[in-house]
């Protein structure tokens, strides 16, 4: 079964040689961009092409404000400090995870809790949520949340769209607001995602887009905020940015500010590649279709877009019978230069975070051991 699983990748993609997990795609205004930057001289953090990408991104996801970051990791740590995030508090995610979203909120000083994902989304569970606070949350006069068991502050909750499948993201939101709990969405992998209509990274409190090399659109390295609050989306755009002062020639600063804003090159080739975000999203969801068709046929679960969801499948998943039949088919697609790869590893299975309280993690466990992703670059 597996060998005919990688002919029907080969067939796929047309090709006899090496096929990547998922690479970028450069067909439209990018060298032109990219020149018109260079010719400029502005290539840095100041330039047209960093103002037009947040503003096409902005008006594309539907969100007020669009802040370019240097990375999604960089703008995920940057909206858990705007939500108020301190050394000592909580933040409640998924161990389904890649580990940047870990990373953030180590950053800030905080606390993880890891609670289980839904089976069909792979993401945040929001009844997991509701349980978890039934049991532990505690909100006080104060207008905070705290867990009972640890009596820490619980801060916020990062729920992360999974390889661009949303998650009940509406559900969660409401969840956590009956707690007085933000929510800021890694919506890092699913630019061109939907929820009931509405664009991912805009449910919460704040959320964040990556193009990372690999992401659905590319910028070499970057990342996005995405928030409805007009004045969160000042202060994102001011401490990016050193949290200079504006001034014709004066060095001032009224707060520790960081180097988080992307270089006017980067957004260049970034925006051509929203130009042609349509052609992506059709290319990759015919790419899913054409797998759903395969693997039904072989029964072979694959992984589809929830109810409610309009998915950029970024990258396609398939669910296997058990761990030892999973690790089979990873080694023998691998060795046969078809690149396929396990779930990331649990977070809470980590060394540095092994020791974070973690609730009743069954589906988390079951897709870590079970699910493969395949191929998923677009094909033009």
């Amino acid at each position: 079964m597996y060998s005919d699983i990688i002919r029907f990748i080969r067939e796929l993609y047309g090709t006899n040689g090496f096929i990547p997990l998922h690479e970028p795609r450069f067909i439209g205004n990018e060298k032109k961009y990219l020149n018109e930057c260079i010719d400029s001289s502005y290539v840095s953090s100041v330039g047209k092409f960093v103002d037009l990408f947040e503003q096409k991104i902005a008006g594309y996801t539907g969100a007020r404000n669009a802040v370019v970051c240097v990375n999604g990791t960089a703008a995920l740590h940057m909206a858990l400090m705007l939500c108020g995030v301190k050394q000592g508090d909580e933040v409640l995610t998924q161990p389904l995870t890649f580990i940047a979203t870990a990373n953030a909120i180590s950053y800030t000083g905080a606390q993880l809790v890891f609670l289980d994902v839904d089976l069909d989304t792979m993401g945040l569970s929001p009844v997991s949520v509701r349980q978890f606070l039934e049991e532990y949350g505690d909100l006080r006069n104060d207008g905070f949340c705290y867990n009972k068991k640890t009596g820490r502050r619980i801060s916020a909750c990062i729920p992360m769209h999974t390889f661009g499948h949303p998650v009940k993201i509406e559900e969660l939101v409401k969840v956590c607001n009956k707690y007085n709990i933000p929510v800021v969405e890694d919506a890092a992998e699913s630019l061109g995602s939907t929820y009931k209509g509405k664009h991912t990274g805009t449910f919460g409190k704040m959320g964040i887009l990556s193009f990372n090399g690999n992401k659905i659109i590319t910028t070499g390295g970057g990342g996005m905020i995405l928030t409805n609050d007009e004045e969160l989306g000042r202060r994102a755009k001011h401490l990016t940015t050193q949290a200079k002062i504006p001034h014709p020639w004066e060095y001032a600063h009224d707060y520790i500010g960081y180097n988080y804003r992307m270089p006017n090159i980067n957004a260049a080739l970034g925006l051509a590649q929203l130009e042609d975000i349509e052609v992506f999203l059709n290319s990759k969801r015919e790419v899913a279709n054409k797998y759903r068709n395969f693997f039904n046929s072989i029964s072979v679960e694959f992984v589809s877009e929830p109810e409610h969801a309009f998915s950029n499948y970024w990258l396609n998943c398939i669910i296997l019978s058990d761990k030892t039949e999973r690790d089979k088919f990873l080694e023998l697609s691998n060795k046969n230069k078809v690149t396929t790869r396990p779930a990331w590893r649990l977070m809470n299975e980590l060394k540095m975070f092994k020791n974070f309280q973690a609730f009743n993690l069954i589906n988390s466990t079951a897709l870590s051991d079970r699910l493969a992703n395949i191929p998923s670059s677009v094909r033009i």
